[in-house]
């Protein structure tokens, strides 16, 4: 079977996945850093939780902080989810699907569920929901909205979605009435969702480079708040409202309208830091890093 997250990695994200050509897949890992204090927070020591070679990415907390949803890929796919129980340091297959593949786990509003973006059989690639008990069938979440890339939840019925195209846009769904508004063009895949508004942000790309955007979702505008750091896909806020974004090693802060270096991880073998991921408390912070060079 063909693997089905490569157009996540490429460089042409806006093609569907079914698109894609072949190429190498990073080996990658799901790390954790502890975070103390309020404001810009310390930085523990970074531990390597999955540690194997493998595709292991995208990672969430659940609601109650115990463990790690995750995206894993064992040789050509497909891919499942998994969970990653912080106490037991024990990994189990939540999906186990045969044929489609899963990504992106992001707990849902009711505390019970989590939805995963699906490559279905066929290829279409849509937005689902599974049981964090793993007792349910899945359902759709979105029916007529493809092919979704990534997501964040807003509220209790409203997502942030990136759907993919030429270009990629930012569309704003309503779970009630299964349909969407484009509120951007030409974006990038972090969506996130700021704490204590209704807002989201997301990376909007532009001839003057990529910059951390939010869109207000009460009044539709979107107002840029910072520049994207170089070799920095992702961003993430802290439950204090922080912003925290990812180059190379390096944990960047946004504070006094520049970035600055929050934790530098290399001596704690990290390389190459994507996805960031704020437990519920604020008091742990996920991310993926590479485990080896890629050839």
């Amino acid at each position: 079977m063909i693997p089905r997250f490569l157009v996540f990695v490429a460089c042409a994200a806006a093609l569907p996945l079914a698109t894609a050509t072949a190429q190498k897949r990073p080996s990658t890992d799901i790390w954790m850093v502890t975070l103390e204090g309020r404001g810009v927070p310390q930085f523990g020591r970074a531990e390597n939780l999955t540690n194997r070679t493998g595709y292991d990415n995208q990672p969430s907390f659940t609601p109650d902080g115990k463990a790690i949803l995750y995206t894993v890929i064992d040789g050509n796919g497909p891919s499942d989810i998994y969970r990653f129980d912080l106490a037991m340091r024990t990994r189990t297959n939540v999906t186990r699907t045969a044929v489609e593949s899963e990504y992106s786990p992001t707990p849902m509003p009711d505390g019970v569920h989590f939805s995963s973006v699906r490559v279905e059989a066929d290829s279409t690639q849509r937005l689902w929901q599974f049981a964090l008990r793993g007792d349910e069938a899945p359902k759709l979440v979105l029916e007529q909205i493809k092919p979704v890339g990534y997501h964040v939840w807003a509220s209790d019925v409203t997502l942030g979605l990136f759907v993919l195209g030429s270009p990629a846009t930012l569309q704003v769904a309503d779970v009630r009435t299964g349909g969407a508004e484009v509120m951007a063009r030409d974006i990038g895949r972090a969506l996130q969702k700021i704490p204590g508004r209704a807002a989201i942000s997301y990376v909007q790309q532009g001839k003057d480079g990529a910059w951390i955007t939010e869109l207000d979702l009460r009044t539709g505008k979107s107002t840029p708040i910072a520049k994207s750091p170089e070799r920095s896909d992702y961003h993430v806020w802290t439950a204090d409202g922080v912003l925290l974004a990812s180059s190379g090693s390096r944990i960047l802060v946004w504070k006094n309208g520049q970035w600055e270096t929050a934790a530098e991880l290399a001596p704690d073998g990290v390389r190459s830091i994507s996805r960031l991921a704020i437990s519920p408390k604020g008091d742990r912070l996920a991310f993926v890093a590479e485990d080896r060079a890629v050839p």
